[in-house]
C-alpha cells in the first residue's frame, strides 16, 4: 500500500470513529432532553392535581370577592350584625334574605356608597336583620351569618355570601358552601361557628327578626327602616330605589 493510500485509509478510519462518537453524544443528549421533558411533564401534572384539589375543596380559592369584601369593610367596627361606630347617632336597618337576588343587587350597587361615606365616617351604622322569605334554606343561611357576627365577621359573611349567591331554589346552601363563606369571611373559630349556627339561641334570633319585619308591614326583601334623633323609634322606609334616597332618609333621621 502506497503512503497516499495509507493516509486515506487512516483518514477514513478517523472520520468513522468521529462519526460514531458524535452519534453517541447526540444519543446521550437526546436521552437527557427526553428525561427532562418527562420530569417537567410530571411536575405540570402534579401542579394541576394540587390546583384541582384546592378548587374542589371549597374555601377562599373557590370564592369570588374575598379580597374585595375585606377591603370594603377594613377598619369599620362590627358588633353582632351591626356595622359601624357604636356611637353613631343614626342607624339604618336592613331586613334581608341572603338568598334574595334583589338584596344582592342592593349590596353591590346601592349600599356601598353609604358604607364608604356615612358609615365609615361614623355618622351612621347599619344593622342587618334576617327576613327569611325565599325558602327553607334561608334560615340556616341567616343563622350562619348571625354566628359569624358573634365573632366579629357578620358583615363579611353577608357581603361574601351575596357575591357568591346561587340561583334561588337550587339547594346550593349546603354545609360545605356555608363553611367556605365563613372561612372566606375570616371567621376565627370555625368549630365554634358551626356549633353556634345550629344552636336554638341563634335560630331563635333569625325567627325573631323575621317576625319583626312582618310586624313592621314588610312584604319583601330588602326592606329598610331608620332610627335616630329625628324619628320616634324605628321608622320603616320600605325599599328606597337609590343610594340618594337612603342617604336622604338617614339625613332626616339625624
Amino acid at each position: 500500500m502506497s503512503g497516499r493510500q495509507d493516509r486515506e485509509a487512516r483518514r477514513e478510519e478517523r472520520l468513522r470513529e468521529e462519526g460514531q462518537a458524535g452519534a453517541e453524544e447526540r444519543r446521550q443528549r437526546l436521552i437527557k432532553l427526553g428525561s427532562a421533558a418527562a420530569f417537567l411533564a410530571l411536575v405540570v401534572v402534579a401542579v394541576l392535581i394540587v390546583v384541582s384539589q384546592n378548587q374542589s375543596s371549597g374555601g377562599d380559592s373557590s370564592l369570588e370577592g374575598v379580597a374585595e369584601v375585606k377591603q370594603q369593610l377594613s377598619g369599620i367596627p362590627q358588633k353582632g350584625m351591626v356595622l359601624g361606630e357604636p356611637g353613631a347617632k343614626v342607624m339604618l336597618i336592613e331586613f334581608g334574605d341572603l338568598q334574595c337576588p334583589v338584596c344582592k343587587g342592593y349590596a353591590e350597587e346601592i349600599l356601598p356608597p353609604v358604607i364608604e361615606n356615612q358609615v365609615r365616617s361614623g355618622e351612621a351604622r347599619i344593622d342587618f336583620r334576617n327576613f327569611t322569605i325565599i325558602d327553607a334554606n334561608s334560615t340556616p343561611a341567616g343563622a350562619a351569618a348571625v354566628a359569624a357576627g358573634e365573632q366579629g365577621r357578620g358583615w363579611n359573611f353577608v357581603e361574601l355570601f351575596y357575591k357568591n349567591q346561587g340561583i334561588e331554589h337550587t339547594d346550593y346552601v349546603t354545609d360545605a358552601f356555608l363553611t367556605s363563606i365563613a372561612e372566606g369571611a375570616g371567621v376565627p373559630d370555625i368549630d365554634r361557628w358551626n356549633s353556634d349556627r345550629k344552636s336554638k339561641r341563634v335560630l331563635s334570633e333569625v325567627a325573631a327578626t323575621t317576625a319583626e319585619a312582618e310586624r313592621l308591614g314588610f312584604g319583601g326583601t330588602p326592606s329598610f327602616a331608620v332610627e335616630g334623633p329625628g324619628t320616634s323609634g324605628l321608622q320603616p322606609i320600605g325599599t328606597p330605589e337609590s343610594t340618594e334616597a337612603l342617604e336622604s332618609a338617614l339625613s332626616k333621621a339625624s
